[in-house]
């Protein structure tokens, strides 16, 4: 194995954990996070939601959410020319596209609602769009996820063929001479 092949496999993994990470985050929001919040009423879902807008505003937040789709065009960079290469890009196309959601629907969302205002009508303006579209970024994210897990089993499928292929001994003719 060489030194180019490990460090292709590190990215993809760390590319993979990076995005298993971020995924489920979106994912507690989607089926925990959002609906006790909609048991609230205006004024804490309002200052909650803040709340959690300004901390996870963090390095290890953004080390992952930056992390993921970074680690994901690196992977499908080095899978060029590869068998596996075409499970990294689409990982990547997802990637892209769960985050150009974030930036452009949910981020604008979370400044909105940090504005003074009444909070039930920040909150209405708030609440069916962000889930809606953290929703989406969820289910985007999940897909990056199997996509990468379909490439490093596809990446480590290929590398074990290769092996065994360069171990196989030579084919032999009859009485023993080599074909």
């Amino acid at each position: 194995m060489t030194q180019n092949s490990r460090s292709s496999g590190l990215v993809l993994g760390a590319a993979t954990v990076a995005t298993g990470l971020i995924a489920g985050a979106f994912y507690v929001f989607a089926c925990a996070v959002m609906p006790a919040l909609a048991r609230s009423d205006d004024r804490v879902y309002v200052e909650v939601m803040r709340d959690i807008n300004e901390v996870i505003q963090n390095p290890v937040f953004f080390l992952g959410f930056l992390g993921a789709p970074l680690l994901t065009a690196v992977a499908a960079w080095q899978a060029r020319g590869r068998g596996y290469r075409r499970w990294v890009w689409a990982a990547l196309a997802a990637s892209a596209l769960a985050f150009l959601v974030t930036v452009v629907l949910n981020v604008p969302l979370n400044d909105a609602l940090a504005r003074d205002g009444d909070p039930g009508a920040l909150r209405e303006e708030f609440e069916d769009p962000w889930v809606a579209w953290n929703v989406v970024r969820a289910v985007l994210l999940t897909v990056t996820l199997g996509l990468l897990v379909k490439a490093t089993g596809s990446r480590a499928a290929g590398l074990a063929s290769r092996r065994s292929t360069s171990r196989r001994p030579p084919d032999r003719g009859p009485a023993g001479t080599p074909a």
